[in-house]
């Protein structure tokens, strides 16, 4: 197994200061503005999400392969609900949307393989603490 690491580099206060973050081939800027409004750039929320997706995508492309069917196509979006708690930031829960095009399954045994997929996903287990919920839904190629 491989250990992975990204880097976040902070400059200036809270409010008016810009940050980047990078791993493997991606930098991304980030400000107050990007992760609490509306604003440009990146944020801890998106990369947490992509990485809760990715990994959702995979978890469930290997369950639906050790059932014997292989994806032509899993797309997994991940909304991170960040709020604010007693006067502090908090990450609340993740949804995981999941679309997906499976030849020869039928709607039942997509569901439960990714249900299984959900709670096997090591960001999932990562996560514990959050409230993780899922959408899955077979589409017709």
């Amino acid at each position: 197994m491989a250990d992975r690491k990204a880097t976040a580099i902070w400059r200036g206060d809270k409010k008016n200061g810009k940050g980047v973050m990078r791993f493997a081939d991606y930098e991304g800027q980030f400000s107050y503005s990007s992760r609490f409004e509306e604003g440009t750039g990146t944020n801890p929320e998106e990369l947490l999400g992509a990485a809760h997706a990715g990994c959702y995508a995979m978890s469930i492309s290997s369950g639906l392969e050790q059932a014997g069917y292989t994806a032509e196509k899993i797309e997994v979006t991940a909304h991170i609900a960040l709020r604010h708690i007693e006067g502090k930031s908090r990450i609340v829960s993740s949804h995981l949307v999941c679309k997906a095009i499976v030849p020869g399954i039928s709607d039942e045994e997509f569901q439960a393989i990714a249900k299984a997929s959900k709670e096997g996903c090591p960001v999932s287990v990562a996560l514990a603490g959050l409230e993780i919920t899922f959408e899955a839904e077979l589409v017709k190629a």
